[in-house]
């Protein structure tokens, strides 16, 4: 089974007067393939944020056993993304993104179709076991989208590259709510009343045929097509490389010591990733939640509201990776500042949003838009610049390791810790949702913080680089 994953063999090299055309094509077939793909992923990742309302509604959940289910995915995905970002770096980029995607649509399907019982503990456990399941195979999504990524784009290209990429993950969660929205009207329509079953099943038949496009439009490496290294082809050597000898296979134990735990910067990111993912997680997992709890929006509303914010990370990571690339000379470090203060006037603006409504003359859903926008807007852009930041500390064959480490962070302690199960009990508890939207401002202003005093320290690394 494992040597079905293996990566293509290199192919004999295409003619000369081929190759720029073979390229062009392949590097757009590539991207969307990996575009698409993850996106799909997100289609069967958050589905129990917007089904936790209608559960809640009816008894067969409460706010802390929610938060403990749902932390089961970035539990298993944190160790998952790690794993198989090790294992991705040896294996065929398309094969392991298609299966992966496969069985967690079906594993997703299953939980909509799931007879549950009238204990909430019960019902946490089992919900609890399937996202852990969806969690692990969730892995299989970006570490071979990294490989790919950094297999057929340059380094001077990758950071507006990977920024565009990045917007996927934006398509899918956004496109999750309005998913879940048609799903529940068909629910309704054939008259089931359990509607909040349709988060689960709806989105995964979706993610299915996407994973049939991805079959078709992915490929390992331009060297299994016959193709010259990216780095031959955009004559562009400024990406940190192996040593001599270890193009082809670095061995595990020299990777993760060497290249990763070794790496100090890499450790500041994992830790600035653990609260931008807090924030990230936390604002749009439980913003369904909260809206209907305090009846600020209805349920349809609080859906757009959850892919209002999906979708405003579009622009706002390509405007981060533009900024990037035009003003800073691919540094991230610098846009990473600017936009998480973004975010704190965004998350204050969501909290504040009933005064404020009442201040302006407005509706509240108007208020709750515009400021998850504009959270969502400037969170996701440091999301994929940390992603981006990975890549650029090691050599090509351990991208999907530095991948998997610095997610470790953010999935395990600021997802599955602080946004699920800490959140899901301070909101349940007599604090209230107070606390939780200070953690939001405090975790932002921290992240913001580390990244700052990364600043320097990148900017000398890429000068000493560029002049090797």
């Amino acid at each position: 089974m494992l040597n079905f994953f293996d990566p293509p063999v290199e192919q004999p090299r295409l003619p000369r007067e081929k190759i720029d055309r073979e390229y062009r094509r392949m590097r757009i077939k590539v991207f969307l393939g990996a575009f698409f793909g993850y996106a799909a992923y997100y289609l069967v990742r958050k589905n129990l944020s917007l089904a936790a309302p209608g559960m809640i509604a009816e008894g067969l959940l409460d706010k802390p056993t929610a938060g403990f289910a749902m932390a089961g995915i970035p539990i298993a995905y944190a160790f998952s993304k790690f794993l198989m970002g090790s294992l991705s770096d040896h294996s065929d980029a398309r094969k392991f993104l298609v299966v992966g995607l496969i069985i967690a649509s079906l594993v997703m399907a299953s939980v909509g179709l799931v007879p549950y019982s009238v204990s909430i503990a019960v019902n946490g456990w089992i919900l609890f076991g399937f996202m852990l399941l969806v969690g692990w195979l969730s892995g299989m999504g970006w570490p071979p989208c990294g490989r790919v990524m950094a297999h057929w784009f340059s380094q001077n290209e990758r950071s507006f590259k990977m920024s565009v990429w990045n917007c996927s993950h934006n398509l899918g969660g956004g496109s999750l709510g309005i998913l879940v929205s048609v799903g529940v009207a068909i629910l309704m329509a054939i008259g089931i009343t359990q509607s909040w079953r349709a988060a689960f099943i709806f989105p995964s038949i979706v993610a299915l045929c996407v994973a049939a496009f991805c079959w078709w439009a992915l490929r390992d490496r331009p060297e299994a097509c016959g193709l010259p290294s990216v780095e031959e082809y955009r004559n562009d050597y400024t990406s940190r490389k192996a040593e001599k000898g270890e193009e082809q296979k670095i061995p595990f134990r020299r990777l993760f010591v060497d290249y990763v735990f070794k790496n100090h910067l890499l450790w500041m990111i994992a830790i600035a990733n653990v609260f931008v993912y807090f924030v990230r997680y936390g604002v749009s997992d439980w913003a369904p939640t909260y809206l209907q709890e305090l009846e600020l929006l209805s349920a349809a509303e609080s859906r757009m509201a959850f892919s209002l914010f999906e979708y405003a990370g579009i622009p706002g990571t390509i405007m981060c990776g533009w900024i990037s690339s035009k003003f800073f000379q691919g540094r991230c470090a610098p846009v990473n500042v600017i936009f998480m203060l973004v975010v704190v006037l965004g998350i204050v603006g969501y909290w504040q949003a009933a005064p404020i409504a009442v201040a302006l003359g407005c509706g509240v859903n108007v208020v709750v838009y515009v400021a998850l926008s504009l959270a969502g807007f400037a969170v996701y852009g440091p999301i994929a610049m940390i992603g981006i930041q990975a890549l650029s500390f090691v050599p090509k064959n351990a991208a999907g390791t530095a991948a998997g480490f610095v997610g470790l962070f953010g999935y395990l302690l600021g997802d599955a810790v602080l946004s699920k199960i800490v959140i899901g009990h301070l909101a349940d508890s007599s604090l209230g949702w107070g606390v939780t939207f200070w953690m939001f401002v405090v975790g932002s202003l921290v992240a913001t913080l580390i990244c700052a005093v990364t600043w320097s320290k990148e900017r000398k690394m890429m000068a000493q680089r560029a002049m090797r």
